[in-house]
């Protein structure tokens, strides 16, 4: 069964005007990091609000506005791990349920998780990766907005992402995709030091054709 969420839009009209705070904002872009596991509280009504806003701001190439989120929360997730459970058991048709029955608790694992569908467009001139790129540019807002409201986000794929059975008990549409999960809560541990790549191993700058073409006979 699936409903809108309960979450009302900020009143836009009375926003106060935001302040320069050009090193938090980039201080919390650069602390970001992955938190595993996951416990409560998770973010309420108001913050998931925000976490929502900040994806519907993500790019999106022809206003196509591909985002499908559904949120899982309080007993849904125990409905979501026997979903886990019969696709374990569907992959496994010679084993007991009893075999499967730990699947059930990854979706305990955080107090909200999130499913991250796509609706592509198959008659839009928008080529279907720039679809699936904006939604996983909405997802990458939602986890900074994760990380600046003091919780921590874990975005997870795998076999269950893009299982059929999954699909359809999350609801989706035959013209919608599911590509995951945001799993979203309080981190257990305290945020550990991270070893950050090198720029210099993916950042290059391109000054000109490193060769000429060769002339036409």
């Amino acid at each position: 069964m699936n409903s809108p969420l309960a979450i009302a839009s900020p009143d836009r009209a009375t926003a106060p005007e935001p302040q320069d705070h050009t090193d938090i904002v980039l201080n919390t872009l650069l602390s970001r990091q992955s938190h595993w596991p996951l416990t409560s509280p998770g973010p309420d009504d108001a913050a998931l609000a925000s976490i929502f806003d900040a994806a519907l701001r993500a790019p999106d190439h022809g206003n196509l506005r591909p985002w499908r989120f559904v949120v899982v929360r309080g007993e849904a997730r125990v409905a979501l791990g026997e979903v886990l459970v019969d696709i374990a058991c569907a992959r496994s048709p010679g084993e007991p349920r009893v075999a499967h029955a730990h699947r059930a608790r990854k979706a305990q694992a955080a107090p909200v998780i999130i499913a991250l569908g796509a609706a592509v467009d198959e008659e839009s001139t928008v080529p279907e990766v720039e679809q699936l790129l904006a939604v996983g540019a909405a997802t990458m807002n939602m986890l900074n907005a994760i990380h600046a409201l003091g919780y921590g986000g874990f975005w997870a794929t795998g076999p269950d992402s893009y299982d059929t059975a999954m699909h359809a008990a999350l609801g989706f549409q035959s013209s919608e995709r599911l590509l995951g999960f945001l799993f979203v809560g309080t981190p257990q541990a305290a945020q550990r030091a991270v070893a950050r790549p090198e720029r210099s191993a993916h950042v290059r700058e391109w000054t000109g054709p490193s060769s000429k073409p060769s002339p036409a006979n």
